[in-house]
């Protein structure tokens, strides 16, 4: 006997540009269907939360359209993710927010308008460092890189586990040339002894500019009853509103 399993179109903040073509998500678009008794199994196992992968495991689950998990933008897959919670769930989500109980409208959630740059396909990008004057060519990370990065930064705390090098491990990850030189071990030289503080806050910023994302800046009432921003915190009962 065939049930069916209604599913719905997400779109993608980067339109899927910055994919080859060809790809499945190169259309800008993602099928997903409606979470079901089994996601819900998926949420509440222990030894997915233990390890970090629960999120992961879910939106593998959810996701219909077939492509390489590991090729998807953090910015998609925060689509994704947003859109996932909807489907499940609603698109009402209380959250605290300073003390403040806030309910949180997610279908007002919009993506980020695209940098000029990825509109013209560009897949990596270059930015002229302000103080020093070196030029990085940069890519912008998939979920195999977070895993990679992830994954690195584990080993370095099991050598030393006082280290702390979550900012200098992300940027070798996108960092992909200086000045010219794509070698490695010329990258993370330069994160490791020749990049200014106040270059790495800037590359940040630029970096945060042009990714294709969902906008997560909020605006709440606060205890005073004016407005303010803040980013949307992304708590336990995001994916479990009865916990």
């Amino acid at each position: 006997m065939e049930f069916k399993l209604p599913t719905e179109t997400v779109e993608l903040p980067s339109k899927g540009l910055l994919y080859p073509e060809g790809h499945p998500l190169a259309s800008g678009t993602i099928e997903m269907k409606y979470m079901t008794a089994k996601e819900e199994d998926i949420l509440t196992n222990q030894n997915y939360i233990a390890n970090g992968t629960v999120i992961d495991k879910l939106l593998k689950s959810l996701i219909v359209t077939e492509f390489d998990y590991n090729d998807l933008l953090v910015g998609d897959k925060n689509a994704i993710m947003i859109a996932a919670r909807i489907l499940a769930y609603g698109k009402d989500y209380e959250v605290d927010m300073n003390g403040i109980k806030v309910s949180i409208d997610l279908s007002l959630i919009e993506p980020k308008p695209l940098s000029e740059d990825i509109a013209g396909g560009s897949t990596e990008f270059t930015y002229s460092l302000p103080h020093s004057g070196n030029e990085v060519t940069f890519k912008l990370l998939t979920h195999a890189d977070e895993m990679k990065i992830e994954r690195e930064i584990k080993g370095l705390k099991k050598i030393d586990k006082q280290s702390s090098a979550e900012v200098t491990t992300r940027l070798k990850h996108m960092i992909v040339s200086i000045n010219g030189s794509r070698e490695v071990a010329d990258v993370r030289k330069f994160v490791d002894n020749y990049l200014l503080a106040k270059d790495a806050r800037a590359f940040r910023e630029h970096y945060t500019q042009i990714s294709p994302d969902v906008d997560l800046l909020v605006t709440y009432e606060n205890a005073n009853g004016t407005e303010e921003e803040a980013v949307l915190p992304i708590t336990v009962n995001f994916f479990w509103p009865d916990a």
